[in-house]
């Protein structure tokens, strides 16, 4: 390319702010505008782009101001929707942060709505791209563990971080922790097993994070702990285990994969990616490959995943080439996360299809 992409990122939180330094070390990326409602957080957003930025107190401003070629959306989750149909009327390339909105509905306003877009509509579920994440996937799908029977995965982690005006402390602003900070996890289940979901069952609750905590008296209802099942067409299961109050662990994130022929696992942040096959490897004694990309710039939050993740929308604007993380992606990680909810509200297993539906659209 002679001409660099011109980006705008709305939201300059902290997440905003990563998103601005995973641009600055693409090549052929360029952040110009950056909007924010809060004055602080557009500040450090013109602060990140070193003051060249022109900064907008609105989204729609910067929609309106025709200097980007692309748009970055990084604000709380519940403005999602808004903000992505007035980007999504426009001919602007869009990068969506997770979830892509808080409820299902929602999300079907957005597939609809990007459908018949030219311009790419890609959702940010970066943990695809997590090195040892992004192995585990090539070897599932390479047959290496045979036919996928059962995933596991399992985060323990800090909780939630502060964010601005403790928004992310209520449900009703994040969709729920399941919709929240699990989407990236189911959307894994769907890319290693290939297949969309039929049904969940979840237990979870409320035991130690948040519990003395309002928001402008309203008090904090969001998860720290859940278990999730998820079951597939022909059987094959998969499963999440939530601790957000288990930072005294070594790995923050194991996922495994077991097939008829073998086991597949990754442990981040150790980075290592286990490989064993039944007849050649027994318990203790299967092969262990330390995993890293040399070519990642800027490690971020997310060991790196933004940035390569970056790097591919770069290239698919540039190219014209689909967007690998689509709506429809986004969608199905948004039902499975409220059908955890469901779950866990009403004591029962949730068929996706009373989220879901039967449209074609919403089944690509």
């Amino acid at each position: 390319m002679t001409n660099k992409i011109r980006y705008g990122v709305i939201g300059t939180g902290m997440m905003g702010i990563e998103h601005i330094e995973n641009l600055a070390a693409i090549d052929d990326a360029v952040v110009v505008a950056v909007a924010d409602s809060n004055a602080r957080s557009l500040e450090q957003g013109m602060a990140a782009t070193s003051g060249t930025a022109t900064a907008f107190s609105s989204h729609h401003a910067l929609i309106d101001s025709g200097l980007c070629d692309a748009v970055v959306l990084v604000t709380p989750n519940y403005t999602h929707h808004e903000i992505l149909l007035d980007l999504l009327a426009t001919d602007l390339h869009v990068l969506t942060e997770k979830p892509m909105c808080t409820t299902t509905e929602a999300c079907k306003e957005i597939v609809a709505a990007a459908s018949s877009r030219a311009a790419l509509t890609w959702v940010g579920l970066e943990y695809r791209y997590m090195p040892p994440v992004s192995r585990l996937i090539d070897e599932v799908h390479s047959g290496a563990v045979g036919a996928p029977q059962m995933v596991a995965i399992r985060e323990h982690r800090f909780p939630f971080l502060d964010k601005v005006d403790n928004w992310n402390r209520l449900n009703r602003n994040t969709g729920g922790t399941l919709v929240e900070k699990c989407c990236h996890y189911f959307d894994l289940m769907n890319v290693l097993v290939q297949d969309r979901p039929i049904s969940v069952v979840a237990s979870g609750g409320q035991n130690v994070n948040h519990l003395d905590e309002a928001v402008d008296g309203e008090p904090s209802d969001i998860l720290d702990n859940a278990f999730v099942i998820v079951e597939y067409p022909g059987g094959v299961r998969a499963s999440l285990d939530l601790c957000m109050f288990a930072e005294a662990t070594r790995n923050q994130e194991e996922l495994s994969v077991v097939g008829d022929l073998g086991k597949a696992e990754a442990l981040i942040p150790d980075n290592v990616v286990r490989l064993g096959r039944r007849g050649d490897h027994f318990i203790g004694g299967v092969d262990e490959h330390e995993i890293r990309n040399d070519e990642i710039r800027v490690a971020g939050y997310h060991h790196g995943s933004s940035w390569l993740e970056h790097r591919d929308f770069a290239y698919a604007i540039a190219s014209g080439t689909p967007a690998k993380v689509t709506p429809v992606d986004g969608l199905w990680s948004v039902a499975m996360g409220e059908a955890a909810h469901r779950s866990i509200e009403e004591r029962r297993i949730v068929d996706l299809s009373e989220l879901i539906g039967d449209d074609e659209l919403f089944d690509r």
